[in-house]
């Protein structure tokens, strides 16, 4: 799969929490978590389930850092 986002990390699946129309997927990349909320039937139709290989793409207009 070829995306325009330069930000790419590939990682693994480590949580899916499903609600009614969308779910919280945890994906494991080295240290960090990357936390995504898509929807239910996303989940579904790519057949996302705990420890599968996954790509993380993150494109961004803004990254806010506080302290």
């Amino acid at each position: 799969m070829k995306l325009s986002a330069r930000n790419q990390f590939q990682g693994t699946v480590t949580s899916i929490k499903e609600g009614q129309a969308m779910a919280e997927v945890v994906v494991k990349v080295g240290n960090l978590e990357f936390v995504a909320a898509i929807t239910d039937g996303s989940v579904k139709g790519m057949g996302l389930k705990v420890n599968d290989s996954v790509l993380v793409a993150v494109k961004a207009t803004e990254v806010m850092i506080g302290k």
